[in-house]
């Protein structure tokens, strides 16, 4: 699944849709947010917990990190507190970009 590209416009996203973005459980999102100090939820009268776009840039770069580069959490923790090179935010980029390109090439092979 493309990470946010058809949903963009959205202002929050339910830690259901946060987990289906990046193809994981909701208690890795949960654990994650109580590991990192940039994941920031807001939480509705019910408790449920409302991220926002930036919520969704982090958790990018976190997964970018622990699940594609390999490091560990001590080590994306200290990747994130130091301040990302622009090669690195470049390459999140391109590979979200990829992502969103195979799912519109697996959607064209599939409708042949």
């Amino acid at each position: 699944m493309a990470l946010l590209e058809k949903e963009t416009e959205k202002l929050f996203y339910s830690i259901g849709e946060v987990a289906d973005m990046f193809d994981v459980n909701t208690s890795l999102i949960r654990f994650w947010e109580k590991e990192f100090d940039v994941i920031t939820p807001s939480k509705n009268k019910k408790g449920n917990r409302l991220f926002t776009k930036k919520d969704i840039e982090n958790f990018k770069l976190i997964f970018h990190f622990v699940k594609e580069k390999g490091y560990t959490l001590q080590g994306a923790k200290d990747k994130l507190k130091g301040g990302m090179k622009e090669s690195d935010q470049v390459k999140v980029e391109v590979i979200d970009k990829l992502k969103g390109i195979k799912e519109q090439l697996l959607k064209m092979k599939d409708s042949l």
